[in-house]
């Protein structure tokens, strides 16, 4: 490691930004995705949501069973086969499904029962996510190990701010890609084979990249250091997986909304449990003993919930009639607003990543300013570039004015400054509820802006103070992806009832009150452990 810290970042790290991109570009372009599966295999709400759940779903279930297999052997098994190689396999992985997603589509085309090939398709997605889910894992640890360790975070936010680029164009290439640079194109009518275009070139590339990694000399990863066993705590996340279960049991009725319901009571009330029992007796419950964990779990949940549902269900939103324009707008006219929400996340996240460079504090303050822009300049050429309406865009502006005021009043403190855009995400949901045309649909992209900045506080508070259980606390928490995997559904089966798609925006609002919430709580948990809750340094993600 001497070696290397001697000799700078090493060169194979260009290629794991590269990964850190198509993570993005895939879970983005699923915002695209989903309003056209919907049209092009006429379904529900519910079940256009469901490409989310297959995505976000296989995070959950490949990081559960690291641990419990980690769990059961009394080592870290991806410590032990190594990150280099972990990544390796998790690209191997994605590679299968993205082949067999292109089978799936094509197999599809030739089929009576148009559903019968949606679910194909669902099963490729999840392959897909899973070996994202190893890949992402193995990822963040390992691009710190590649270079001097003193600068993995300046490495971690350059690639989350790849991460988020891809998250940006994404949306405009895929659009680009099923519909062509004309506006107004039906998805009923479009070949749905001209995705396989995409996941021809991953293919491509994730080969390309494991070679890469598998040939290349890199840092020794590997180690056989103790795993902590917490029989307690795996019971829980054993009793998680079962309402998933119970949730993809329900998918197989014709009424799936109460089963995902019931899924995500069960997992809230599953938590809140384990956070009153290990209160008592923390034998057995690891770091789950700690109330901030168990609130973060649940913040977490709800992060990755609300971030995914906004999107995921904004094109149905765009599509209605009289809401943004009295016709509604075509599954091939939503990309620009798709690409501003995850763009909106590329924005929070190059401005969060200012604060861990050494420049003056006068410096920094007007970095605060510029640098906002100059992500959304990139969002403005990027929908140029495809040839859309780039004026329509220009009120936003206002909105990352708001955004700057929040990160100055936030003053980089993460209970502060998660309070802050917790209050402000439930703002717009609710500005967003009230209104329709332009202002709703800004007020409700602006949720990608509050996001954006989340994930960092909600992780640093969440840890802190947890000692020897950082680790398994930080593998708990990726676990509760899950959120982005459950709530998306439950908004847009409530869309398929009499409260219908605008309305069922009050999902987000009540997920932002959380955050909210969370960061208020956290504030005293911490405080009465004699802890600086102000004192944690939020990090990108």
């Amino acid at each position: 490691m001497a070696e290397q810290s001697k000799q700078g970042t090493h060169p194979s790290f260009s290629v794991l930004v590269l990964v850190f991109f198509f993570w993005g570009f895939v879970a983005a372009s699923n915002s695209i995705f989903i309003p056209f599966c919907k049209a092009h295999f006429d379904l529900t709400q519910l079940e256009s949501q469901l490409i989310d759940f297959a995505f976000y779903g296989a995070y959950f279930i490949g990081s559960l069973l690291l641990y419990l297999f980690s769990a059961i052997r009394g080592v870290d098994i991806l410590n032990k086969i190594g990150y280099q190689k972990g990544i390796i396999y998790g690209l191997l992985i994605s590679v299968v499904g993205a082949a067999a997603l292109i089978g799936a589509v094509n197999l599809g085309n030739g089929m009576a029962n148009k559903s019968g090939a949606f679910y194909l398709i669902l099963g490729a997605f999840f392959i897909v996510a899973l070996g994202f889910s190893l890949q992402q894992t193995a990822a963040n640890p390992f691009a710190i190990l590649l270079g001097d360790p003193s600068k993995g975070t300046h490495r971690l936010n350059l690639a989350g701010g790849v991460n988020s680029f891809g998250t940006t164009i994404g949306p405009i290439i895929v659009s680009m890609l099923l519909f062509g640079s004309a506006q107004g194109g039906d998805a009923s009518k479009t070949d749905i084979s001209k995705i396989n275009t995409l996941y021809i070139l991953l293919i491509v590339l994730f080969l390309v990249a494991a070679g890469i990694f598998a040939l290349v000399k890199m840092p020794k990863t590997t180690g056989d250091e103790h795993f902590e066993k917490s029989s307690k705590a795996s019971g829980a996340l054993v009793a998680i997986t079962a309402m998933f279960v119970l949730i993809v049991i329900g998918i197989t009725t014709q009424n799936a909304l109460p089963f995902f319901i019931a899924g995500i009571v069960g997992i809230l009330v599953i938590l809140f449990y384990a956070k009153t029992a290990s209160q008592k007796n923390g034998d057995g419950w690891g770091a789950m003993k700690y109330p901030q964990l168990v609130l973060g779990m649940i913040a977490i949940f709800v992060y990755v919930g609300v971030e995914v549902s906004v999107a995921s269900n904004m094109g149905a939103l765009l599509k209605h009639p009289g809401f943004l324009t009295p016709e509604g707008l075509a599954e091939s006219q939503i990309d620009p607003y798709i690409s501003l929400f995850w763009g909106s996340l590329m924005i929070g996240r190059w401005t969060g990543a200012i604060t861990v460079f050494n420049v003056s504090k006068a410096t920094r303050k007007l970095l605060f300013v510029i640098v906002p822009f100059i992500a959304y300049g990139v969002i403005l050429g990027a929908n140029a570039w495809k040839g859309n309406d780039i004026s329509a865009l220009y009120p936003y502006a206002g909105v990352i004015v708001i955004q700057i005021i929040g990160f100055f009043a936030g003053q980089e403190k993460p209970a502060k400054t998660l309070m802050i855009f917790g209050l402000l995400g439930v703002a717009g949901m609710v500005v967003g509820l009230l209104t329709t045309g332009a202002v709703a649909t800004f007020a409700f992209v602006s949720g990608g802006l509050f996001c954006s900045v989340m994930w960092p506080s909600i992780f640093s508070l969440s840890i802190a103070g947890l000692g020897k259980y950082t680790s398994q606390a930080s593998s708990f928490l990726v676990m509760m992806i899950l959120g982005g995997s459950l709530i998306p559904p439950v908004q847009g089966g409530l869309a398929d009832t009499s409260l219908g798609i605008h309305a069922s925006y009050i999902i987000p609002a009540l997920c932002f009150a959380y955050l909210a919430f969370f960061a208020f709580r956290v504030k005293t948990i911490l405080k009465s452990q004699g802890i600086d809750y102000e004192s944690a340094i939020s990090s990108g993600h």
